[in-house]
């Protein structure tokens, strides 16, 4: 296995933390601190609602097991890469290195999942009355959760190679058969078992993929449509502001394009680093910090001020009595 001296100019026993190492160690560090606080504050904002006797709606009960997957991809990816970017890189050993791999795989996965989940279920829920998805309209929300939990278990099944392949950096496991990548070190394939170990894991995430690019652009065609639609329309007929469902819609869609814009990238980035056998410090740093981008973005695209700011807003209305029009203008 290839000395991380050739990247660093510091070991176990001196030296100081180099300059790139510490601006990734504050990156990471800011990155999970800003992530977890978001997550935590749209998980307060849903529980919230639903207590003020809001009723929880199937995309809630989604996003929910969204926010809980981004906070294990983020515990389980920020603070390992911050310790060991501020110098401590044996820390983990071989059980540890196995969990916290284990546990990210996990989390991203069911956040593919997931966010496949949502645009598929707001493509149906949006759908135009006429259409031949309207029978699905009050179907497809009573799987959603049979169909999460269905994710947990797969994903939680589908990545226990994680547990073969994975090791600490001071594992007795022959080191000419590993693959350094910070922290933890991964044993080299040869080209069968990549292959398989491919060929395995490929079809569902392919799947995901195509079903959440077409959902996204069945969006995009269904609010484009509604928009030409509404543009004839008086103003002074129309009713102010768009829709909830249009609203949720574009919301979701931007969640999706980001994901999708992220996962591209990592799928980039671990390309290459299953190509080279000796990955560079750029391409592991930047791998890393790229995985966390969704799980701490994801949080602020999905709240909006409709969301918490209008309902707030409408109780503190009944509260002064106002009517029912006054509380909609709000």
């Amino acid at each position: 296995m290839p000395s991380y001296s050739e990247h660093e100019p510091w070991g176990l026993g001196g030296g100081g933390v180099a300059s790139r190492d510490l601006a990734v160690g504050v990156i990471s560090l800011s990155q999970t601190v800003v992530g977890i606080l978001g997550n935590f504050l749209f998980l307060y904002q849903n529980v919230t609602i639903q207590l003020r006797g809001h009723r929880l709606k199937p995309l809630d009960f989604i996003l929910r097991h969204l926010i809980f997957a981004n906070i294990l991809a983020l515990l389980s990816k920020g603070p390992p890469q911050t310790v060991a970017a501020f110098g401590l890189r044996h820390f983990l050993g071989d059980p540890g290195c196995k969990l916290v791999f284990y546990v990210h795989r996990v989390a991203a996965g069911v956040s593919f999942s997931t966010t496949c989940l949502l645009s598929v279920l707001q493509a149906i829920m949006i759908s135009p009355r006429n259409s031949t998805w309207t029978s699905l309209k009050g179907k497809a929300p009573k799987y959603a959760g049979f169909t999460l939990y269905l994710c947990w278990i797969l994903h939680l099944l589908v990545n226990t190679f994680v547990f073969t392949y994975v090791s600490g950096k001071w594992s007795s496991t022959n080191t000419t058969k590993q693959k350094d990548v910070g922290y933890c070190s991964i044993t080299r394939l040869d080209t069968i078992t990549a292959t398989l170990l491919a060929a395995f894991l490929s079809p569902p995430s392919t799947l995901s993929f195509g079903l959440m690019t077409l959902a996204s652009g069945y969006m995009v065609f269904t609010l484009y449509r509604h928009h030409r639609q509404v543009r004839h329309i008086p103003r002074t007929n129309r009713s102010a502001g768009s829709p909830p469902e249009t609203r949720a819609a574009q919301r979701i869609l931007a969640l999706v394009s980001t994901f999708l814009a992220f996962y591209m990238l990592c799928t980039i980035f671990v390309t290459y680093m299953l190509v080279f056998n000796h990955p560079s410090w750029w391409l592991i740093n930047i791998s890393s910090l790229m995985r966390s981008c969704f799980p701490t973005v994801s949080p602020f695209l999905l709240m909006s001020p409709d969301t918490c700011v209008s309902r707030l807003c409408s109780a503190c209305c009944r509260r002064n009595n106002l009517v029912p029009n006054q509380v909609r203008k709000l």
